[in-house]
């Protein structure tokens, strides 16, 4: 808890010093409608002492929950070792390193970031983080745009988290950025390639790739990436980095491969804590690479011969001018990207693919248990990742409900997004989850569905 140390002396003192009546007086530019007034709700302040007992017995109401809800943000086993390492100070106070030669220790993590992230995607060149995987997606379309040059219409699958399209759509709304949707296949819950197809021929900017998509199922991606460059449209892929430890790298697929690689890196090494913070990736060919927003970390060597690390591309509005900035979002996530690198370090190429298996069985055995269950089936049988769509004879929203007085998230409500699934849930289950989770989840969907 932080202690904030000016008492009224100390703020009389300051004010006074400054020429300002009051507080208020500081904010005098903000139209007096729109200000808030005062916060007649909260409740007068506390003693150091009080706070402490009322926050200590406000943590003994949260009752732990078996979670089986997926939709982007993941439960993984993170090593002690990752935030023991992360939160040293060296890393914990540095923010962004604007100054390369008094940061050599930040610069040389966020290289070998780069360095993984290229070769997990396939790709030629990484950039040194986003904000989010859902901004991250915005600025891949961004990109496409700019490295297409003569048209801006880009088509983005339905089967891409609705999330993402939300974000995408009010980043990009504004900049004459036309987003076609894509239908899915009700059936497989993969892209509808008749609906598809009844843009070729057209002028397009890109075609967004999601591996696995939002339902968990995976996209024919060699076929799609293919019908883009059919197209003279760039081809983005939107990937879960841990799944790419078990499956082709987007700069593998089809003919030429991705132009451009993008995805949320929570899985790698981040925790579930309310909403972030996260980190969005961005990987690209090197052709592009004058398009890509972010920074880019170069390793060189000094006069003597010494390895060191500098700043080689940053095309960030806070470096240029801005209508010539690639992005004009300028937060990176460096403190998350140090806890993914040191994952990724621990875990090597074998331990991520290890944690994919795991993830890939346990959601599979889950799926068999509760195909048991009358009335519960898969939606889509086709392959699939860790998330699994369950159709349920009954009200999504009120069987999640129950689930929960039994201790247990069961999955993510898809009837808010899709009308096609009204009835349905998104379920994830990850190397967390044991055997005796998997049969807790079944008993808790079987009592709510009775």
């Amino acid at each position: 808890m932080p202690f904030i140390p000016h008492t009224e002396a100390d703020i009389t003192a300051m004010l006074t010093s400054i020429g300002a009546p009051n507080i208020d007086a500081l904010f005098d530019e903000i139209p007096a409608q729109l200000r808030s007034g005062k916060l007649t709700q909260v409740p007068e302040g506390m003693n150091e002492m009080q706070i402490t007992r009322l926050m200590s017995e406000r943590s003994t109401l949260d009752t732990p929950l078996l979670n089986f809800i997926g939709a982007g943000a993941y439960e993984h086993h993170i090593p002690a070792a990752v935030w023991q390492l992360a939160t040293r100070g060296e890393f914990y106070s540095a923010y962004t390193p604007y100054q390369a030669e008094a940061s050599q220790g930040t610069l040389q993590v966020l290289y070998e970031f780069q360095t993984m992230m290229a070769s997990l995607t396939g790709m030629d060149v990484s950039n040194a983080s986003l904000y989010d995987g859902a901004s991250g997606l915005a600025e891949a379309i961004l990109m496409a745009v700019r490295a297409h040059k003569t048209s801006r219409k880009v088509l983005i699958p339905a089967s891409v988290s609705p999330i993402y399209r939300s974000v995408v759509q009010s980043i990009v709304k504004l900049q004459g950025v036309q987003l076609v949707e894509i239908p899915f296949d009700v059936a497989t819950g993969t892209v509808n390639l008749e609906a598809l197809q009844q843009h070729a021929g057209s002028e397009l900017a890109a075609l967004v790739i999601p591996q696995p998509n939002f339902f968990g199922v995976l996209e024919e991606v060699n076929a799609l990436t293919n019908w883009a460059h059919e197209q003279n449209a760039l081809a983005v892929g939107l990937v879960n980095p841990l799944s790419l430890a078990l499956l082709n790298a987007p700069g593998n697929w089809g003919i030429k491969g991705v132009d451009i690689a993008v995805g949320e890196g929570q899985p790698l090494g981040a925790p579930l804590s309310s909403g972030g913070p996260y980190f969005g990736f961005l990987c690209c060919k090197q052709a592009l690479v004058r398009q890509m927003p972010g920074r880019i970390i170069g390793r060189t060597v000094d006069l003597d011969g010494k390895t060191g690390y500098t700043l080689t591309l940053q095309a960030r509005e806070q470096h240029i001018r801005r209508a010539k900035a690639t992005s004009n979002i300028c937060s990176n996530q460096g403190l998350i990207v140090t806890a993914a690198t040191i994952h990724m370090s621990l875990l090597g190429a074998d331990g991520l693919r290890r944690v994919a298996i795991a993830s890939h069985s346990q959601t599979a055995a889950l799926a068999n248990l509760v195909a048991d269950i009358p009335g519960v089936q898969l939606a889509f049988q086709r392959p699939h990742f860790h998330e699994i769509v369950l159709q349920l004879p009954k009200p999504a929203a009120t069987v999640l409900e129950k689930m929960e007085l039994q201790g247990v998230l069961g999955g993510y409500n898809l009837s808010d997004y899709y009308n096609q699934l009204s009835n349905a849930i998104l379920v994830c289950a990850t190397e967390t989850k044991t055997d005796a989770d998997l049969q807790r989840y079944t008993d808790a969907l079987r009592v709510a569905l009775n």
